[in-house]
């Protein structure tokens, strides 16, 4: 069993040294591949280039290596480390992100049932002191405590795309395909 706290206490710091805000840290594969996934963005693009990927990798395997030739190895055996932005369907692990893509579509999962339902559908109106606001397809209202939502993630849509800028589409229209001269 991988103990999160911890783990998001060696992270974190080694995230912010390089100007990056963590969003979340998960472990999933099983015995069969093992990973422990990592993802960070830049507070002000929310969006993370490769070379940031690869230096928040490099820090974190470090600190890693340094704590288990310590003995000290927060994880259990062999694994693999991914370092990834959260990407435009992001997961919403923070109240602050509740706030920031209030507007838009998202599906949530609480860890036990509310009102008779686990999953909540709809467009997310918000937080305020610690209460998710949500309304359903059928513009229902649904008031969900953050620390009651198992998951959480974007959804999607024409209106998210349109407002997620990309970090740079240079040479995007100087892409050739395989085997074109």
């Amino acid at each position: 069993m991988v103990d999160f706290d911890v783990l998001n206490a060696i992270i974190a710091p080694e995230a912010e040294a390089l100007g990056l805000a963590l969003v979340r840290v998960a472990f999933f594969g099983g015995e069969e591949d093992p990973t422990l996934q990592v993802m960070a963005e830049r507070p002000d693009t929310r969006q993370l280039t490769i070379e940031d990927c690869a230096d928040l990798s490099r820090r974190i395997s470090d600190r890693l290596d340094a704590l288990e030739e310590a003995g000290e190895d927060p994880i259990e055996g062999a694994y693999r480390l991914e370092v990834s932005s959260p990407g435009i369907d992001r997961p919403l692990t923070r109240p602050a992100d509740f706030a920031d893509w209030a507007g838009h579509e998202a599906k949530v999962a609480l860890k036990e049932k509310r009102d008779g339902r686990l999953r909540f559908n709809g467009e997310l109106a918000g937080i305020d002191a610690g209460i998710v606001t949500i309304f359903d397809k059928e513009g229902v209202e649904h008031k969900l405590p953050f620390d009651a939502i198992d998951t959480a993630k974007l959804v999607l849509t024409d209106k998210l795309i349109a407002a997620t800028v990309p970090l740079s589409i240079e040479g995007a229209d100087d892409m050739e395909e395989e085997g074109q001269d």
